[in-house]
C-alpha cells in the first residue's frame, strides 16, 4: 500500500509538471520568471502577506477572491487594482467588487518589492502569488505559480458587471461564463470550492429566503433545516450588511467542507446549489462530500493555474506599474 501511495503521489506531480509546461508554453508565464531579475520575489511577498494574514486570516478569502475577480476581466492584468479616476470608474466600483478587501495588502507587498527590485514585479504576478500564498497559510493546498504577467492600463466598471458571473447564475449562465474564459466545467465546480472560505451578505440570500419566485416564497432547492437556520440570522427587513459563513463550521478553514454542504442542499448561494444541477459539477460535488475531499487540494492547485493564465499580458505588452492602483 505505501509503495502504491507513492507512485500515486508521484504520478500527479508529473501530471501538474506537465499542466506547468503546458501553462508556460500556452500564453508565456514561466515558473521562476524573476530568478535573475529579483530572486527572492516570492519570498518577499510571503513574508509580508504572512503579516497579514497572522493578525487576520480573514482577509485570506477576499485575497483568493480579488484573484478571481481580476481574471475574469480582462485577463490577469492587476486591472481590479486601479482606482478609478476623474473620466472613469474602474472595476474595483462595480457592485461585485465593493465588498473585496485586502488591497493595503497588495499595495504593502508591491511597496516591499519595490525596494528590493525597483519597477520589476507586476501587480497582476503579486496577486497570483498573494492568492495562492493566503491559502497555504490557512492550511489550503499549494501550487507553483508560472509568473511573467505584465500589468494592463485599462479598468472599467462596466466590464466587471457583465464578465463576472452572478452569485445568482444558473448552471447553464456559469457554465457559459467559464467556457468563455477557456474554463471548463471541473474547472467551474473546483474552483466553486472556493467558497470553503470566507462569508456572504444576507443581501445576497435575501430573495431565496424570502422572494424567491416573486410570491414571498423560500427556494425549494435550499435543505428546510438550513433555510429556517438562515432565516434566524438573516430577518426579513433586517440589516442586508449583516454576515453568515459560506461554509458554517469550517468557514475559516480550506477544506472540502463546502461540497459535503453542497451535496446536502445546503449551498449558500443560488450559484451554489446549481452545482447540483449538471451531471459532472453534481457527480464531483458527491465525489468530494464522500471521499473528504480526496483530489481536491490537488484540483484546486491545477485550476487556479489554469485560471491565472487567462488572457495575460507578457513580453512587451502593458507595463509593470509602480503602484498597483494607478497606471505609470
Amino acid at each position: 500500500m505505501a509503495m502504491e501511495k507513492l507512485i500515486s503521489v508521484l504520478f500527479s506531480k508529473f501530471i501538474l509538471l506537465l499542466l506547468f509546461l503546458d501553462v508556460t508554453n500556452a500564453c508565456g508565464l514561466q515558473l521562476g520568471f524573476y530568478s535573475g531579475t529579483c530572486p527572492n520575489a516570492e519570498q518577499i511577498a510571503y513574508a509580508v502577506l504572512y503579516k497579514y494574514i497572522s493578525r487576520d486570516p480573514t482577509l485570506a478569502p477576499s485575497l483568493l477572491r480579488m484573484h478571481f475577480h481580476d481574471c475574469f476581466v480582462r485577463g490577469c492584468d492587476g486591472s481590479v487594482l486601479l482606482n478609478s479616476t476623474q473620466g472613469y470608474k474602474a472595476e474595483k466600483e462595480a457592485f461585485p467588487n465593493l465588498s473585496l478587501r485586502g488591497f493595503h495588502v497588495i499595495d504593502a507587498v508591491k511597496s516591499e518589492l519595490e525596494k528590493k527590485c525597483p519597477g520589476v514585479v507586476s501587480c497582476a504576478d503579486i496577486l497570483a502569488l498573494v492568492a495562492r500564498d493566503a491559502v497555504f497559510m490557512i492550511g489550503g493546498p499549494s501550487w507553483d505559480v508560472p509568473t511573467g504577467r505584465r500589468d494592463g492600463r485599462v479598468s472599467i466598471d462596466t466590464d466587471a458587471l457583465e464578465q463576472l458571473p452572478s452569485f445568482t447564475a444558473n448552471i447553464t449562465e456559469l457554465i457559459k461564463d467559464f467556457s468563455a474564459k477557456g474554463l471548463s466545467v471541473k474547472d467551474l465546480v473546483v474552483l466553486s470550492g472556493g467558497h470553503t472560505i470566507g462569508i456572504g451578505h444576507c443581501s445576497s440570500i435575501s430573495d431565496r429566503l424570502y422572494n424567491f419566485t416573486g410570491k414571498g416564497d423560500t427556494d425549494p432547492s435550499l435543505d428546510p433545516k438550513y433555510a429556517s437556520a438562515l432565516k434566524e440570522k438573516c430577518k426579513l427587513g433586517g440589516d442586508n450588511l449583516k454576515t453568515v459563513e459560506m461554509d458554517p463550521g469550517s468557514f475559516r478553514t480550506f477544506d472540502e467542507g463546502y461540497y459535503s454542504n453542497v451535496a446536502k442542499r445546503r449551498g449558500l448561494l443560488r450559484s451554489d446549489a446549481a452545482l447540483l444541477d449538471d451531471v459532472q459539477t453534481r457527480t464531483y460535488v458527491q465525489l468530494q462530500s464522500v471521499t473528504h475531499g480526496w483530489t481536491f487540494a490537488q484540483d484546486f492547485g491545477a485550476s487556479m493555474i489554469k485560471m491565472g493564465s487567462v488572457g495575460v499580458l507578457t513580453g512587451n505588452q502593458g507595463e509593470i506599474r509602480k503602484r498597483c492602483a494607478f497606471v505609470n
